[in-house]
């Protein structure tokens, strides 16, 4: 395409596809007891015939229970698991012995035969239902030859690897067990920043750790996040989510699951992440269902559209092949060949204006609404070319193991 996006200083998202008015004195229950403005004037000014009456009083009971997380953690807890995998790595061992150099000086110019080496990994998951599914994050598994599944309880069972979704980061799996505890999921659509958020999981190797803090922010994308491979709009929270939690429940202050700890940023303290429950349970669903996951797919690489961007590409338009009009909205920067994308006629330098008939601002808005839709259906696209609005009809396809291709 002529000149990298990299050098705008640009990330390209791939879309693979009851309260009470106050009166001086107290309050007033119903119209009822409330008297006339006349009557009030009234009473200030004359001395009450009769002892005034006192006014009706009621209670309010406020449940605090200083004690919440406990109880929570006391519901959900027997139902965290510790995950210990185990996968076998082929390479070359760096032993300086093994260095060319020195085996020609030895006389031995034998190729060096690669080496295998056991890599173990640990993290944390949750049982979600009784005859022993099982849900953790796609890394936690992924490769592994073996996967130990640990209860609280101490009991130990083998687990399998029904299936993992990098693209969520979501896996599933089963172990041959009946009568076992569970937990209870939530919602994460309605949290809002301020709730309580507590985190279980066996960060470091320490089993059952628990930490506590609040939500901080919800819908993060996955390029704020620092995964912008992932589909997923992320939970933000400061309960402290350290390597070895991944794979753990996020819980709400009842006790209900409403995310997978999943990510922490290494340059920062006090940032975690997590998959809302809705997202993993509607992966889940499919791992379990059916071993694999279908994402919708349209091929194209696209950005979020700003006035400092648009006079880049207007700079050298010749480079690009096309130019840009508009402040807004989220320009396709390529679409690639043979893919759904470029089958309905989306070119480059399209700006996509409405999905569905919904208005989006942002690459992460267009991929929210590519994931919502069903593969092989038609999906509406309304995009800007050189100035006129156009109406596209594409089908998505099935996401590739690898899109880029």
């Amino acid at each position: 395409m002529g000149m990298s996006f990299k050098q705008l200083g640009i990330y390209a998202a791939v879309l693979a596809a009851g309260g009470a008015a106050g009166l001086a004195g107290g309050y007033y229950l119903n119209a009822e007891n409330r008297p006339s403005q006349d009557t009030v004037l009234s009473a200030a000014l004359e001395p009450p015939a009769q002892p005034p009456q006192p006014l009706p009083t009621t209670s309010v009971v406020v449940q605090n229970n200083p004690n919440f997380i406990a109880d929570a953690v006391e519901k959900v807890g027997p139902a965290v698991v510790r995950i210990d995998s185990e996968r076998t790595v082929t390479g070359q061992v760096p032993d300086p012995l093994q260095n060319p150099f020195f085996r020609r000086f030895f006389g031995d110019e034998a190729p060096i035969p690669p080496q295998e080496r056991v890599e173990q990994g640990t993290g944390s998951g949750f049982i979600l239902t009784a005859d022993g599914h099982v849900v953790t994050n796609a890394h936690v598994v992924e490769g592994a030859d073996t996967v130990i599944v640990t209860l609280k309880d101490g009991r130990e069972f083998e687990g399998q690897v029904v299936g993992t979704d990098p693209v969520t980061d979501v896996a599933a799996i089963k172990i041959e067990a009946t009568n076992l505890p569970t937990v209870t999921l939530g919602n994460s659509e309605n949290l809002i920043p301020g709730q309580w958020a507590i985190a279980i999981g066996n960060p470091l190797g320490l089993d059952n750790t628990v930490t506590a803090g609040i939500i901080s922010a919800t819908g993060r994308s996955s390029s704020q996040v620092g995964v912008p491979d992932r589909r997923v709009r992320f939970i933000q929270t400061d309960a402290a989510i350290n390597p070895g939690n991944s794979g753990g429940p996020l819980l709400n202050d009842r006790g209900e699951v409403i995310g997978i700890n999943t990510a922490i940023r290494a340059n920062a303290q006090g940032l975690g992440f997590a998959i809302p429950i809705e997202t993993a349970k509607r992966i889940t669903e499919q791992l379990f269902s059916n071993g694999r996951v279908q994402h919708p797919y349209l091929g194209i690489q696209m950005v979020d559209l700003t006035p400092n961007l648009r006079d880049k590409i207007n700079q050298d338009s010749t480079k690009f092949g096309f130019k840009v009009t508009l402040d807004e909205g989220v320009l396709i920067i390529e679409v690639l060949p043979n893919t759904p994308a470029a089958q309905a006629g989306l070119q480059n330098g399209d700006v996509i204006l409405k999905v569905n008939g919904t208005a989006v601002t942002t690459a992460s808005e267009v991929q929210e609404q590519v994931e919502s839709s069903t593969i092989g259906e038609v999906l509406t696209m309304e995009v800007n070319r050189n100035g006129q609005t156009q109406t596209l009809e594409v089908r998505p396809g099935t996401l590739p193991a690898n899109p880029d291709n």
